[in-house]
């Protein structure tokens, strides 16, 4: 192939990047200003992750990956991050109970700000103007000057994140982490829920187990990993122009690496085999998810991995599958075998909400609880069958207390109820309760296929 750089991709088709702004100078000047900025990542964070990605393709860890649809320059706010990060340790948490592996925790968080739109106009009353495509390109009021695109706002992006980053730091290894708080992780707004009776009784297990380890000399103080936790951060790499100017050469390897995140996926409407993101990405050493659809046939996605990851390196590449409880018995089966007889590496996971955002109610666009649970049950089944491990899932969630999917343990949420507490910038999330009961069904699923191997091999 060519040889790549950083700006290769400027020479192919590009979707769903603005091509709208009206001042383009001002656009060349913020990107080689950020080309100046710090990294908000480091290159061996992205090499560490890969590794543990690599476990989790080889099926010996699970991914768990969340976090908002599309972060917000209004909502930014310690406590928020703070919930979702809390959400996202007590889900690890039945997780590794339950499925009897390790967790690698990885947040849509810290530069998840655009999204690519179905249109890329808005009509409202007669008055057209561009559609809303995330903080860092516009602002969600409908007027002609919140609708125009403005390159300030990728300094402001990158301002938000790293101060994301830095509290994120704080919490994974200044001591929030430590597994002797897992009682305190609960969120106020669903304390005595059934989802967190069922936490609270596996944390007492867990203490137990803690106690007598204690006993035998094994703290927090002696052994680290009970006192921290990796996290890292990730987003799609959809503004091909941040993530030039944020991709730098690592000192020690001398190979390109993306500064602004550990991870970053290619969306499954921007994956076209000969276009400017599958360019972009090719070059760079990061570990790479890649969102894949109803649409995509085995032949395309092989193509694909051939560029990405000609190597097959293990923890390279991770799938997304995002088909909806309707479709993904029609469409998975045939690409997991087809990945399985090529004999490449990947980390399955399942997005089981975008294939469900099918219903507005009321103005509010929404998803139901039990067609999320369905596909992510029927994705691990259909992966088991075909002889693959279903490695991880990919949430829209947050820590807040939020009414924007339908259904749910204990709390239902109704369609009356959505207006109540609906705060999204874009689409439907998780509150903490349901993304709990999520971990809590994967974790028995995966389980009782974990005894049912370890009996087939016993005998």
């Amino acid at each position: 192939m060519a040889q790549w750089t950083p700006s290769t991709w400027r020479s192919r088709p590009a979707r769903h990047i603005p091509d709208d702004y009206p001042d383009v100078g001002r656009l060349c000047a913020v990107e080689k200003t950020l080309k100046g900025y710090p990294p908000l990542v480091f290159a061996g964070e992205a090499r560490r992750l890969k590794q543990r990605l690599g476990d989790v393709a080889l099926g010996k860890s699970f991914l768990l990956q969340g976090g908002d649809c599309a972060e917000s320059f209004k909502e930014f706010h310690p406590d928020n991050l703070r919930d979702t990060f809390r959400v996202t340790m007590q889900m690890a948490v039945v997780l590794t109970y339950g499925v009897g592996k390790p967790v690698v925790k990885v947040g849509r968080i810290a530069g998840q700000f655009g999204k690519p739109r179905s249109s890329p106009t808005e009509t409202r009353n007669s008055v057209t103007l561009p559609s809303y495509r995330g903080d860092n390109i516009n602002a969600m009021p409908f007027t002609p000057e919140s609708r125009t695109p403005d390159p300030g706002r990728l300094l402001k992006a990158y301002g938000q994140s790293a101060a994301t980053l830095n509290l994120l730091r704080a919490f994974s290894t200044g001591g929030y982490a430590n597994l002797r708080y897992i009682h305190k992780w609960i969120l106020e707004f669903v304390n005595g829920s059934e989802q967190t009776r069922r936490y609270q009784a596996l944390c007492d297990k867990i203490t137990d187990a803690l106690d007598f380890m204690g006993a035998c000399g094994v703290t927090p103080e002696s052994t680290p990993q009970m006192a921290s936790t990796e996290y890292y951060t990730s987003h799609e790499g959809l503004l091909l122009g941040f993530e030039e100017a944020m991709t730098r050469i690592d000192s020690t390897t001398g190979q390109w690496y993306n500064t602004s995140a550990h991870m970053l996926w290619i969306g499954n409407r921007t994956r076209q085999l000969d276009h400017a993101h599958i360019e972009y990405f090719r070059g760079i050493e990061n570990p790479v998810a890649m969102k894949i659809g109803g649409d995509l046939q085995g032949d395309e996605l092989i193509r694909l991995l051939d560029v990405l990851s000609p190597a097959n390196e293990p923890g390279r590449i991770t799938l997304i599958c995002r088909f909806g409880h309707n479709e993904v018995v029609e469409h998975l089966p045939a690409l997991a075998r087809r990945i399985r007889q090529e004999g490449r590496h990947v980390v399955w996971s399942s997005d089981p909400m975008h294939g469900n955002t099918s219903r507005t109610v009321g103005g509010y666009k929404t998803r139901r609880f039990e067609n999320i649970l369905s596909e992510v049950k029927i994705f691990m089944q259909i992966l088991q069958g075909e002889g693959c491990w279903p490695g991880g899932v990919h949430l829209e969630m947050t820590g807040q207390d939020v009414t924007e999917c339908l259904g749910g343990p204990a709390a239902m949420i109704r369609e009356e109820d959505l207006s109540s507490r609906y705060h999204t910038h874009c689409d439907p999330r998780l509150n903490a309760d349901q993304a709990l009961e999520l971990a809590f069904l994967v974790a028995e699923e995966l389980g009782t296929y974990r005894k049912e191997e370890e009996q087939r091999l016993a005998g």
